[in-house]
């Protein structure tokens, strides 16, 4: 399983020395890009399923072309 945590930059340091203590965690951080792209991610996924739902309205890819 994997998680993304978000700590606090002054706690850091004393969560990765504590995970590292565990022998069957892996730690490996994200450059700010690839967190960038994974919040993203997630935030369309959260809407695609409002969409499949009904609770979000969507348009037609014409109305998108309009606009630009």
């Amino acid at each position: 399983m994997k998680l993304i945590l978000e700590i606090k930059d002054a706690k850091v340091p004393f969560v990765l020395e504590l995970l590292k203590n565990f022998p069957f965690i892996k730690t490996k951080p994200l450059t700010a890009y690839k967190a960038n792209v994974l919040e993203n991610l997630n935030e369309a996924v959260k809407e695609l399923n409002l969409v499949n739902e009904g609770k979000l309205k969507t348009r037609n890819a014409e109305e998108l072309f309009d606009e630009l």
